[in-house]
């Protein structure tokens, strides 16, 4: 009982005090004092200078709009035509992106009946009746019938005359490549009332370049194609994909003025990748004669453009992360 009570009197009545000794010693000193000087050169060098971690940061909203200008000129089959912008750009081909036409197979005068395929038959027994054809052209009627003379090919039922499956080489729109592309971009960033655009100021005959022009907003869709790693000639027959990247990395440490984006352009594929061999998509366009419906198959192979835009903007705080975003989804891409 004793010894319960004499830990009780310890804990409850008794405490430890710290113990200060004053040593002078100019070693420790200077050891002590350095080692103070390296956590504050830390804290203000590495800390506030070099990371600004004073600072805190905002996600933009943006908004893109392209405007083309360009004309071209074709004579396929004795049939001349002047192609304009409303020719040649297609929008709406996924979120923030459009399409520039280099390229094109045109088939005339289509319409629902029967017709031959290519391929080789000997008999009937070779034409499955029924079955789809390779390429979406048709089903099968079950007939072997003669074609081109003496050889004999499956009769299908679908579009007719068959697509014309030969790709131009040349390309018919190699005019495209002194097509020029204007890029409208405005930002905000919400949290300091920071409003940019980088069509503040510029040269309206200006050409853009990454040395001596690269705030202009106008691109020759040539330069484009070379910067991202392309040659405009071989792209153009079976068209591509391009990526547009407009960065903007703003720190109002110092005048809103020196904020300014950033070009960074690039293809989505390497120049010989197999898996990818270009861009297309077919539209047709339908019409009556002598009561038949029919239509102009037009397979289109062009440029894809994706305009993606980075962000991020820095501003002196009491307490701040800094941190990066990628894409804005309130980012939006109009076509004018």
């Amino acid at each position: 009982m004793g010894r319960l009570s004499d830990c009780f009197s310890e804990f409850m009545f008794e405490y430890d005090t710290p113990r200060m000794v004053l040593v002078r010693h100019k070693k420790v000193g200077i050891v002590y004092r350095l080692i103070q000087l390296g956590v504050l050169a830390y804290i203000i060098g590495w800390v506030f200078m070099y990371e600004k971690g004073y600072q805190s940061v905002d996600s933009v909203v943006s908004t893109v709009s392209v405007k083309m200008k360009g004309i071209a000129y074709t004579n396929e089959n004795n049939n001349s035509r002047i192609w304009d912008v409303a020719d040649y750009v297609f929008p709406h081909q996924g979120v923030g992106s459009f399409v520039v036409m280099t390229n094109y197979i045109e088939t005339a005068g289509q319409k629902q009946g029967n017709c031959t395929k290519d391929g080789v038959c000997k008999s009937d027994s070779d034409c499955e009746k029924g079955k789809s054809v390779e390429g979406e052209k048709g089903i099968l009627t079950g007939k072997c019938v003669e074609y081109k003379g003496t050889l004999k090919t499956c009769e299908i039922f679908g579009w007719c005359p068959v697509e014309n499956n030969h790709i131009p080489d040349p390309p018919l729109l190699m005019a495209a490549e002194n097509f020029t592309m204007f890029i409208k971009n405005a930002i905000t960033f919400p949290r300091y009332g920071v409003s940019r655009s980088n069509v503040v100021q510029f040269n309206k005959s200006c050409i853009y370049h990454k040395d001596t022009d690269p705030l202009c907003p106008i691109f020759r869709l040539g330069d484009l194609v070379t910067m991202a790693g392309f040659d405009f000639r071989k792209i153009a027959v079976k068209g591509g994909m391009i990526v547009i990247g407009i960065i903007w990395d703003c720190d109002l440490d110092w005048s809103a003025s020196h904020c300014n984006p950033t070009f960074n352009i690039h293809g989505l594929y390497g120049v010989d990748s197999l898996s990818t061999p270009g861009y297309n998509f077919r539209f047709a366009k339908y019409f009556m004669e002598d009561r038949t419906e029919k239509r102009t198959l037009v397979k289109v192979f062009g440029i894809r453009f994706d305009i993606i835009v980075h962000g991020m903007v820095s501003s002196p705080a009491v307490f701040g992360l800094k941190w990066c975003f990628k894409m804005s989804p309130s980012s939006q891409l109009v076509l004018e």
